[in-house]
C-alpha cells in the first residue's frame, strides 16, 4: 500500500504544521500551567485557526466547508496534536460533529445549525453522553441490565422534549454552542435501545453549565457539567428516531471515530521524539554527549519505531475509512479502527515516558514541556472506555466480520 499524498493534502499539511508551529506550540505550556481549568482555554487561537479553516475542514463542500477526506484530516491532526494534543482535540472535536450534521441531520436542521457553524468563528460543537452514573458501560452497554448506564430522561410534552439529569465530563460543554444530547426515551431497555439524540442549543431554557473538570492532561480542552432541570427542547430538535440515538449515525464510514485519537497520539508521539532529539544534541552527561549514549540511543530508538509504527497504522485504518466512504462496503468489517485506538494508547504512554527517561537523564527532574507530554498521554488510558471495553468491542466486530 503507497501513500503519496497529493497537492491538497500536502497544502493543508503545511498549513497545519505552520500554524502549529507558529501559534499552538507557543502557548501550549504557558497555558497547560494555568490552575483555573477554565482559564487555560483561549478563544484567540480558535479565531485563528477558524479562519484557516480548521473548525470546519469536514464539513462537506456544498454546506460550505472543505470536505477533507480521513487521510488528510490525519494529516491535518496529527499537526495540530504536535503543538499542543488539547487544542487540536477542540478543533476535532468539532469536525466529528458538524459532519454528523451534514450526514444524518434534516436539511431543514442543516439551515438551522450548520450554517451558523460555518459562519461563526467561535461556533464550537459537542456531545453530551457520560454521566456520573454512566461512561464506559455507554460504549458497550450490557444488554441484560436496564439500569446500566446514563439516566438523563426525557420526557414527551406535546411538541416539545422536556430533559431532566446530568452529563459530565463533556468536552467542549462549557464552550459549545451547540450540544448532541443523548437521553432516556426508554427506561425499560438497555441504552443501546432506549435512547434518543437531540440538538441542544446553549441558550436553552432550563439548561445550564455547572463545574469545569480540572484534569492533569489536556487542560486545555475542556471538560464541564451540564445540568438539565425541565430543559424544554422542541420536537424538531430530534436527530433520527426515538429511541434511536445510539443508531443515529447508522453506517456511516465518513465519521472520525476513534481515528480521532489515535491521530492525536501519533502527534504526540512526533512532538516527544522532536524533544527528544533535541535534548540529546545539546546536553552532555559523563563527559560524552547524550547521543554518543548507547542507552539513550537505544531509547530514541524505540520512541521512533513505535512512532513511526503508529503512523503506518493510522494511515492505514484511514485509507480503509476512505475506500469505504467511496463505496467499498467491505472495509467497514475491518477491526483496525478499534485496534489503532488501543495501540495508540499503549504506543503514546511509552514514547512520552522513554522522553521523560532522556530528559531526567539530563536534569534529574521534572522538565515542564515533556512532564506535559505524560500528562496527556496519560488521558488515551480512559479515552472511548477503558482497555478493557475497547477490546470487548474489538471481540463484537470481529465476530460480525467472519
Amino acid at each position: 500500500m503507497e501513500f503519496t499524498f497529493n497537492k491538497e493534502q500536502l497544502a493543508w499539511q503545511k498549513k497545519a504544521r505552520e500554524f502549529s508551529n507558529e501559534i499552538i506550540r507557543p502557548a501550549s505550556v504557558e497555558r497547560d500551567l494555568i490552575a483555573d481549568p477554565a482559564k487555560t482555554f483561549d478563544w484567540e487561537i480558535i479565531r485563528k485557526g477558524s479562519q484557516l479553516g480548521f473548525r470546519t475542514l469536514a464539513v462537506p463542500k456544498k454546506w460550505g466547508g472543505h470536505g477533507l477526506d480521513l487521510v488528510t484530516q490525519v494529516l491535518v491532526m496529527v499537526e495540530l496534536a504536535r503543538g499542543d494534543a488539547s487544542i487540536s482535540k477542540t478543533f476535532s472535536q468539532c469536525w466529528k460533529w458538524s459532519q454528523l450534521i451534514a450526514a444524518v441531520c434534516t436539511d431543514e436542521q442543516k439551515e438551522r445549525f450548520l450554517k451558523p457553524f460555518i459562519a461563526d468563528e467561535t461556533y464550537l460543537l459537542g456531545l453530551g453522553a457520560n454521566e456520573p452514573s454512566g461512561g464506559s458501560d455507554n460504549r458497550m452497554p450490557p444488554e441484560d441490565a436496564p439500569t446500566a448506564g446514563m439516566r438523563l430522561k426525557a420526557e414527551r410534552q406535546g411538541d416539545e422534549w422536556i430533559l431532566n439529569g446530568e452529563k459530565c465530563f463533556i468536552a467542549n460543554g462549557n464552550i459549545a454552542k451547540l450540544l448532541f444530547i443523548r437521553a432516556r426515551t426508554n427506561p425499560a431497555v438497555s441504552v443501546r435501545s432506549g435512547t434518543t439524540l437531540f440538538l441542544v442549543p446553549r441558550d436553552t431554557p432550563g439548561f445550564r453549565v455547572g463545574r469545569v473538570f480540572n484534569k492533569n492532561g489536556w487542560r486545555f480542552y475542556q471538560n464541564a457539567e451540564l445540568i438539565f432541570e425541565n430543559a424544554r427542547i422542541p420536537h424538531s430538535n430530534l436527530v433520527g428516531k426515538v429511541n434511536g440515538g445510539a443508531e443515529a449515525r447508522g453506517g456511516d464510514p465518513s465519521q472520525f471515530s476513534d481515528l480521532e485519537l489515535g491521530a492525536n497520539a501519533l502527534g504526540v508521539c512526533d512532538a516527544a521524539v522532536e524533544m527528544a532529539m533535541q535534548r540529546i544534541k545539546q546536553r552532555h552527561y559523563g563527559g560524552h554527549p547524550l547521543l554518543e549514549q548507547q542507552t539513550i540511543q537505544l531509547k530514541l530508538s524505540r520512541m521512533h519505531m513505535l512512532t513511526e509504527a503508529l503512523r503506518s497504522f493510522m494511515l492505514r485504518v484511514a485509507w480503509e475509512r476512505d475506500q469505504a466512504v467511496a463505496g467499498n462496503a467491505d472495509y467497514l468489517k475491518s477491526a483496525n479502527n478499534m485496534l489503532a485506538l488501543t495501540f495508540s494508547a499503549d504506543t503514546v504512554q511509552s514514547v512520552t515516558n522513554l522522553n521523560m527517561e532522556i530528559h531526567g537523564a539530563c536534569t534529574g527532574g521534572a522538565h515542564p514541556a515533556a512532564y506535559k507530554l505524560v500528562r496527556d498521554a496519560i488521558i488515551w488510558t480512559h479515552l472511548a472506555g477503558d482497555s478493557v471495553n475497547r477490546i470487548k468491542g474489538i471481540k463484537s466486530v470481529m465476530s460480525h466480520a467472519h
